[in-house]
């Protein structure tokens, strides 16, 4: 498993729980996607950080994501991670979606520093 991707998926993770936005758009490509939720994605760093402050409001500002069990397939400057994201907040069980995902990121090396370029906590339960 490629230990810097985990690493920085949580930084990434702790920044969300921060609400270190600007700190967490520098996560992402300059055209990352970030899947908000089923039939809703944004695009480029701005756009994602202010996506991640409404989701965090509708979270009433305490959402904690943490990652279970990843699987990670690397081929040269690409790497898809498959990972079990798990969301706990204090209004969870008013969420419509699911608190324990099957996520799906995509990461590229850029220049030496790997940054996420598909976001996608939903997974493969876009298809359902």
């Amino acid at each position: 498993m490629n230990e810097e991707i985990k690493n920085l998926i949580a930084a990434a993770d702790k920044a969300i729980k921060e609400e270190r936005f600007d700190d967490l758009k520098e996560f992402y490509t300059d055209d990352a996607v970030l899947v908000v939720k089923p039939g809703l994605e944004v695009k480029g760093k701005e756009a994602i950080k202010e996506a991640f402050i409404k989701i965090a409001a509708y979270f009433n500002n305490s959402v904690v994501p943490t990652q279970g069990k990843m699987l990670m397939i690397e081929a040269g400057d690409t790497v898809l991670v498959l990972s079990q994201t798990l969301l706990d907040a204090d209004n969870k069980d008013n969420s419509e979606y699911s608190m324990d995902r099957r996520a799906t990121y995509v990461y590229r090396n850029i220049n030496g520093k790997w940054l996420c370029a598909i976001d996608n906590s939903y997974g493969t339960t876009l298809l359902d």
